[in-house]
């Protein structure tokens, strides 16, 4: 056993795990600091953002010691415990920001989708590798279209626009890995255009609202809270220079003009007070994080571990790309933490979860089990 725990940590990737560690330390940094001007609850979710931060590192060390291919025989169970789930919240979940999508226990809310948006990388991984020996064909494509299809209109209903979304970007993303013939993603094109037009009626005016304010000017006098969201947001970003006003002293955040500054808009705080620099340390961090994850896939010899990779930077990368292209008011605003380093629990746990996934799979492809 000894000798197994020396092995397991030896191939352990210290980088990949400290590039995630340090953004996890930018995120406490700026919880505390818009707590700082904000006071009351603010100052519990900066105490509550290091129970979160240790309770995703003790998932992420035990997941790193449990083989990832039992995984995959569990992936059926997985799935339906996420579709139950789903279902549950809906009837006894609670309602925030117009949103059920919260499980309340105690002072804690835990949400569910967070940790399904794992669970659907887990059931494609070993749906997909499970095909490989096959020709994959039309009705692969639709079952797991179908399978992600049934998640996808669980979350719409909470109305949970932006989650929706990225669960059907994780489907995207492992399916094209797959290499389905491209028939079958111009019919799939087709039919999410045709597809548009309900769906945009199907919207909640707020949520029309969201993706109209992306086409608006920043310089127009906006009296929509969405339009004055992108605004704040623009101002923190511009103010912060090359240095940034210091931590503690951003004005859009202290004086709470920058609404969400501790989850949906931390990037934007990040930047008005650590400014460029700041940001350039963040995005080299993902960087970092994106780099290693991809050059471990070149040794990884299973197919459901490449898949899991894969679909895990993907939803990394989504994460990414959204929250920081809703604090540049580039994309609509649709809830979107930055991983690892907004607050909130269930997204930070979920997210070292999959981190101890993908580690466990590294692990094994080094020491060729």
């Amino acid at each position: 056993m000894k000798n197994s725990f020396r092995t397991y940590f030896k191939n352990f990737d210290w980088i990949l795990f400290f590039s995630v560690l340090l953004l996890a330390i930018f995120g406490v940094l700026e919880v505390y600091s818009v707590a700082l001007g904000v006071g009351g609850d603010a100052l519990n979710n900066f105490y509550k953002q290091f129970l979160f931060i240790g309770l995703g590192l003790i998932g992420m060390f035990v997941l790193t010691f449990f083989d990832h291919r039992f995984l995959k025989s569990l992936k059926t169970y997985l799935y339906f415990l996420a579709v139950v789930l789903l279902i549950l919240v809906l009837i006894f979940g609670k309602t925030v920001n117009n949103t059920t999508g919260w499980f309340e226990v105690f002072s804690f809310r835990i949400q569910p989708v967070e940790f399904v948006k794992i669970i659907l990388i887990i059931y494609l991984a070993g749906y997909f590798s499970s095909l490989a020996t096959r020709v994959k064909n039309s009705r692969h494509f639709i079952g797991s279209l179908i399978a992600a299809g049934i998640l996808f209109f669980l979350v719409w209903l909470q109305p949970d626009f932006g989650s929706s979304l990225v669960l059907l970007a994780v489907w995207l993303l492992i399916s094209l890995v797959a290499g389905f013939h491209k028939k079958y993603w111009l019919t799939t094109l087709i039919l999410a255009l045709v597809a548009l037009i309900p769906l945009w009626f199907n919207l909640s005016p707020y949520q029309q609202q969201r993706i109209t304010t992306v086409f608006s000017s920043a310089q127009e006098v906006c009296r929509e809270e969405e339009c004055y969201n992108k605004q704040q947001a623009l101002i923190a970003i511009g103010a912060g220079g090359l240095a940034g006003r210091g931590l503690g002293f951003g004005s859009q955040s202290q004086l709470k003009f920058l609404p969400a500054a501790q989850t949906d808009f931390i990037f934007s705080v990040i930047a008005e007070e650590l400014g460029f620099l700041g940001i350039l340390i963040v995005i080299s961090l993902f960087s970092v994080f994106f780099y290693r994850s991809l050059a471990a896939v070149r040794r990884v010899k299973d197919d459901f571990g490449i898949y899991f990779i894969l679909g895990f930077v993907g939803l990394v990368f989504t994460h990414m790309f959204v929250n920081i292209g809703m604090n540049l008011g580039i994309l609509p605003i649709v809830g979107i933490p930055l991983p690892f380093v907004s607050y909130g629990g269930s997204a930070m746990i979920a997210m070292f979860i999959g981190l101890g996934i993908m580690q466990n799979i590294i692990i094994k492809s080094k020491i060729n089990y």
